[in-house]
């Protein structure tokens, strides 16, 4: 019958139309997959075409994935443009929402508190040195802490901006995975035991921040620290998700302290447990 919503389905079952799946994929370099071949987007983004958003879409069969998570990103980049990493501009990563989207996913917030920064400015070559965790906590007042913690109501900020430009969408947030296991594991990742609990320390930090603030939005959060657990970037080629200092081309990793390409396809499974 022209003109009507119904679809037939067997005789004489009427059955709504079916939606139409939009997901939008937001973040940084841990969601964009920095480096992991093959690569869709390589000198704006390096943004993976195998990143968990890519893998996740195929798995829903949605009809649209409107990837722009990028390499380098902060929430600064969300309303605005971001520069790219060797050319071109990513548009503002907001700008991908529309009315019409129906999926979210929203990595961000390590670049914005400096994590990656504080884990290189951890490096110490030599088993005795000077301590970062001593450095980022002198006077009592820890640096990282506190950086984190008035970061958190960005997160609140960035959910309820989503809702707005997608009231239909589901939400969700993703947090970030285990760096490195309790003590580290010097000279494989050539940081002191207590610079390499101070890292993770701050990783389960922003972590729970961001936790807090989806469940204070109304949003999903999805742990990803838990089931990496033993995948940290101690581990050996085939069972490390996260890269050391030195990445390994048989991972199909060239980013140092990101994750390889089953980092980033173990993030898959949680993200379905939510939705």
């Amino acid at each position: 019958m022209a003109g009507t919503a119904l679809t037939l389905v067997g005789i004489g079952t009427p059955a709504l139309a079916v939606e139409r799946q939009v997901y939008v994929a937001m973040g940084d370099s841990f969601s964009a997959g920095s480096v992991v071949l093959p690569q869709s987007d390589l000198l704006t983004c390096a943004r993976s075409s195998i990143n968990y958003a890519g893998l996740l879409a195929k798995q829903l069969k949605v009809d649209e994935l409107r990837d722009v998570t990028c390499g380098a990103a902060t929430t600064t980049n969300f309303p605005n443009p971001q520069k790219g990493i060797i050319s071109g501009t990513n548009p503002p990563q907001y700008d991908a929402l529309s009315a019409d989207t129906t999926l979210v996913t929203v990595g961000i917030g390590g670049n914005d508190v400096g994590l990656v920064g504080l884990a290189t400015s951890c490096v110490n070559l030599l088993p005795v040195g000077t301590s970062c965790k001593a450095a980022n906590t002198a006077g009592g007042v820890d640096k990282y802490a506190n950086k984190i913690d008035a970061f958190a109501a960005t997160y609140g900020t960035v959910i309820e901006t989503i809702r707005r430009r997608a009231p239909q969408a589901k939400i969700v947030m993703v947090g970030y995975p285990t760096g490195i296991k309790p003590g580290g594991c010097w000279p494989v990742v050539p940081v002191l035991p207590q610079d390499a609990d101070y890292i993770q320390a701050n990783i389960d930090r922003l972590n729970a921040r961001m936790a807090e603030q989806s469940a204070a939005h109304g949003a999903e959060y999805v742990d990803i620290r838990t089931p990496s657990i033993g995948h940290d970037a101690c581990q050996p080629i085939g069972v490390k998700w996260i890269e050391g200092l030195i990445p390994s081309v048989v991972n199909n990793s060239f980013a140092p302290l990101h994750p390889n390409a089953a980092g980033l396809a173990a993030v898959v499974p949680s993200i379905r447990k939510v939705l």
